[in-house]
C-alpha cells in the first residue's frame, strides 16, 4: 500500500465514495433536476467486477474506507453481491452505504449477511406531510421501518443524515434530536448547500452550524467530541447526559477542505476529486480498454497528486465579500455524483 500518496495540498486519499446508480426512487429537489436529467445508459453503468476492481487498486493507493452512494445504491439489483464482494477486499477498515431507506427494510438482512455493518439514512423530516413535500414520493413510514429492520439486522452504528432549511424543516431539529435520542441513533444534521446547478440555493436558506448548535444545546446540553480520525465531514457532539451524540456537518459556514481525503467514482466510471466538481476523469475508458491495474493505479495517482481542490474554503470566502454567485460554478448534479 502506498500510504504517503499525498495531492497537492497534502491531503491523502483515504475515502472513495462509490455510485452504484444515478436513478432513485425519490425526487428530492436539492439533489435531483426533476424535469432536467437525462439517466445513464445501462451498458454505461460500472459492472460489480469493474467497481470491485477500481475499489482493489484504491485500497493499493491508500484508500481505508468505502462507501457506496447512488443515486439510491438500494435500486441497484443485487447490491449485496458487490457488498461481498468489497466487504472481503484486503486491506480496507471500513465498508459502510448512504440510502434514502425506502427499500431497506426489504434488504437488510441480505445487506448485513454480505458484510454490511454501518448505514447512514438521509431523512430530513419527521412530518409524514413534509416528507412527501421533500421527496415528491415515497412514505416516511417505509423509511422508519426500514432502519428499525437495520437495528434488528445488527447494523450499526445507524445515523441519519438531515440537511437543514431555514423556513422549511428548521423547526424539526428537537424532533430529530429526541428521534434520535430514543432509537440510539446519531443524527447528523449538515448545512444546506449549493449541490449542483438547479436547487435554488441561498445563502439565507443555510442555518448555520453555530445556530444548530446553539439550539440543540439550549436544551440538551453538549460537549465535542471532534472530528472521526480528523478527517470525518462531521464534528461530533456528545449529550452530557450520556444519551450518544449528534453531529454537525458545517460545510459551508466552517469548510474542512483542507482535510478531506474523499474521492469519488460516478456509476459511469469517472474519478471525481471533490463534491463540487465540473467534471472527472473517464477510467472506464481505461478499463474497458483493456487497461492493466498497473495502468488504471499511475492514472489515479496522477489526477489524485495534482488535485488542488478547496472549492467550501474559496465559497467562504465569496460569501463573507459578498461577491459568491452559485450560478458561475457548473457542478455535476449531485444525483449523479452521489454525495
Amino acid at each position: 500500500m502506498t500510504a504517503t500518496l499525498q495531492d497537492a495540498l497534502r491531503r491523502p486519499m483515504r475515502d472513495l465514495r462509490i455510485s452504484v446508480t444515478d436513478r432513485c426512487n425519490f425526487r428530492c429537489a436539492y439533489c435531483m433536476p426533476f424535469d432536467e436529467y437525462k439517466w445513464i445508459e445501462r451498458a454505461e453503468v460500472l459492472t460489480f467486477e469493474e467497481i470491485e476492481r477500481v475499489a482493489r487498486i484504491g485500497i493499493d493507493l491508500g484508500v481505508e474506507k468505502i462507501r457506496l452512494t447512488g443515486g439510491e445504491p438500494l435500486v441497484r439489483r443485487d447490491l449485496e453481491r458487490l457488498i461481498a464482494r468489497l466487504s472481503r477486499l484486503q486491506g480496507l477498515k471500513d465498508l459502510t452505504l448512504t440510502t434514502n431507506g425506502a427499500l431497506l427494510e426489504e434488504q437488510a438482512y441480505a445487506l448485513a449477511e454480505a458484510g454490511l455493518r454501518r448505514i447512514n439514512v438521509s431523512l430530513d423530516t419527521l412530518n409524514p406531510n413534509r416528507f412527501h413535500e421533500i421527496t415528491k414520493r415515497g412514505r416516511l413510514e417505509d423509511v422508519l421501518g426500514g432502519i428499525a429492520a437495520a437495528h434488528r439486522a445488527g447494523m450499526g452504528p445507524i445515523k441519519v443524515n438531515a440537511v437543514v432549511i431555514r423556513g422549511f424543516n428548521d423547526d424539526e431539529l428537537l424532533d430529530m434530536v429526541r428521534y434520535g435520542r430514543e432509537h440510539r441513533i446519531e443524527i447528523r444534521f449538515i448545512e444546506y448547500m449549493d449541490v449542483g446547478n438547479v436547487n435554488d440555493w441561498k445563502v439565507s436558506k443555510t442555518v448555520p452550524k453555530s445556530e444548530i448548535l446553539s439550539r440543540i444545546g439550549a436544551v440538551y446540553p453538549l460537549r465535542e467530541v471532534g472530528r472521526d480520525q480528523g478527517s470525518a465531514p462531521a464534528i461530533d457532539y456528545a449529550y452530557e447526559d450520556g444519551a450518544g451524540e449528534i453531529g454537525i456537518i458545517g460545510s459551508v459556514t466552517e469548510p474542512f477542505c483542507s482535510s478531506c481525503v474523499r474521492a469519488r467514482l460516478t456509476a459511469d466510471g469517472r474519478f471525481i476529486t471533490c463534491l463540487f466538481a465540473e467534471t472527472g476523469f473517464d477510467l472506464k475508458g481505461l478499463i474497458r480498454g483493456g487497461a492493466p491495474d498497473t495502468k488504471i493505479a499511475d492514472t489515479l495517482r496522477g489526477v489524485w497528486v495534482g488535485r488542488t481542490d478547496r472549492y467550501s474554503d474559496l465559497r467562504w470566502e465569496e460569501i463573507r465579500s459578498g461577491t459568491y454567485r452559485p450560478e458561475r460554478h457548473r457542478k455535476i448534479e449531485m444525483i449523479t455524483l452521489g454525495g
